[in-house]
């Protein structure tokens, strides 16, 4: 439903309809701000990565084939390229191929709180809580980045297996195989953190 939405406000966009680009900008920048909050970890980094990229997007949308595929994922695609750029510049190599977010549009950077359980909203569930969501970061910080990256699309970003592989630019079997694999290591490293949090 949101992509035919795009898709029609991508053509009045391009017939040179102002209104029309807001509405995209309405639809898609929180959860672009987002993700570039993943990556940064800097409200001002994000904010201006986020500028950028729609700067990108008006000044290529003609390219943009609504035959051809969803918005989200040519927009995630664009978005991914431009962050990897930013952080070669920056020579963060390290977290080039990652991206952190998985934050649906109506939720705000940079909780992971949505994806975990919440018991109460009591001072300790909360503090148990932000120390879960600590532990799931570090632990898919240690992934490699091509396991890491498919883990947060399919489970965090929820985009199916034939987006992540246009994303990717790889076959989907090797998405599938990369998210397998993702999960199982993601699962024993968190497994090797609670037995030394218990053995403490």
């Amino acid at each position: 439903m949101e992509d035919h939405q795009t898709g029609a406000l991508v053509r009045k966009c391009l017939a040179g309809d102002a209104v029309a680009w807001e509405g995209i900008l309405r639809l898609h920048q929180r959860r672009i701000y987002n993700l570039c909050y993943r990556f940064t970890n800097s409200p001002d980094d994000a904010q201006d990565l986020t500028q950028d990229v729609f700067i990108r997007v008006y000044r290529t949308l003609a390219s943009y084939d609504v035959d051809k595929g969803a918005f989200t994922t040519w927009l995630t695609t664009l978005t991914r390229n431009l962050l990897v750029d930013h952080f070669r510049r920056s020579k963060q190599d390290r977290v080039t191929d990652s991206i952190d977010g998985g934050l649906r549009e109506d939720d705000e950077a940079p909780s992971l709180s949505d994806r975990l359980p919440d018991h109460g909203p009591s001072p300790d569930d909360h503090l148990a809580s932000q120390e879960t969501q600590k532990i799931v970061r570090q632990a898919l910080a240690r992934l490699s980045p091509d396991l890491r990256e498919a883990v947060i699309l399919r489970d965090l970003q929820d985009m199916d297996y034939r987006e992540i592989a246009l994303t990717l630019k790889v076959p989907e079997g090797t998405v599938k195989s990369r998210i397998n694999r993702g999960r199982m290591e993601l699962a024993r490293l968190l497994s090797r953190n609670k037995r030394q949090v218990g053995s403490k």
